[in-house]
This record gives C-alpha cells, structure tokens and sequence, in this order.
C-alpha cells in the first residue's frame, strides 16, 4: 500500500472545496493516526533466562562437585522412573531411521539434543532443555537471620 504525506492530503482536499471545519477535522484524525502509540516505544531487551535444577539434599548426600542435568517432562500418571527408559526407546527409534543410521547417538545427552522432538513424543517426553544446566543443591532450610 502506497503511503502519502499528510500535508499532501490536506492539499488535495483543499482543491476539492472541502468545507474549512471539515477539513481541519480530518487532517488533525489523521495527524493522530500517524503518531507512534507510546507503547510502542522501544522496550528494554528481554532478560535472558535459564532453567536450573535445585534438588534437595538435607542429609548431604550428593557429591560436592557440581553436576548437570536436563529438565524433561512426562505425563504425570507416569512414573519418573521410566524417563530414562523411554529416552533409551526414543534413541532406538531415531538410530533405525536413515539419519539416525548416518549419524547413531550413542549417549543420553546426544539423544536430547539430537533426536527430533517427533521420536521423544511418541513416548512421551518433552525436552525442556537440550542443553544440559547446573543442578543445583539445597539442605532445604532457610536460615535464621
């Protein structure tokens, strides 16, 4: 669509014999219309965010050194304990197919970043993060002040 200045409008209304009140009405609608809304401004830029793993460990169980870890999802009538069965199922499926015989993943974590979302839905995994995070731990207590 071809834009024109406003003043050019008003000009070719003006030749017209449009009515003065008239034209004076539509050349401030216009004027007004052209503004930018002050919304849309320029906004700041978005915080970058990233997913953490903060697992609770009040008997000091866990290793001291630090550990990484993906965020999937399952269907919650299911047991996490399968999570790592059916991203094994998932891996077996996309190293049959003929990308998947070309370049085979051979670790969990190049199953979660490698395998199409297609193959880890089929057994209901959804990969929330394909690149591995920090897990973070926790004695679960808040301190005193």
């Amino acid at each position: 669509m071809a834009k024109i200045d406003v003043s050019k409008v008003a000009e070719i209304l003006k030749k017209n014999h449009i009515d003065p009140a008239l034209l004076r009405k539509v050349v401030e609608e216009m004027n007004l219309a052209v503004q930018p809304d002050p919304g849309d401004g320029e906004k700041p830029p978005a915080v970058k965010k990233q997913f953490v793993i903060l697992v609770s460990d009040p008997d000091g169980k866990m290793p001291k050194t630090d550990l990484v870890g993906w965020v999937l999802q399952i269907p919650e009538s299911e047991s996490p304990g399968t999570t790592t069965d059916r991203v094994f199922r998932s891996s077996y499926d996309f190293n049959t197919t003929k990308k998947g015989q070309l370049m085979p993943v051979k670790t969990v974590g190049e199953a979660i970043e490698n395998v199409p979302a297609k193959f880890l839905r089929e057994v209901d995994v959804w990969v929330k993060t394909k690149t591995p995070v920090l897990v973070l731990k926790t004695d679960n207590e808040i301190p005193k002040e």
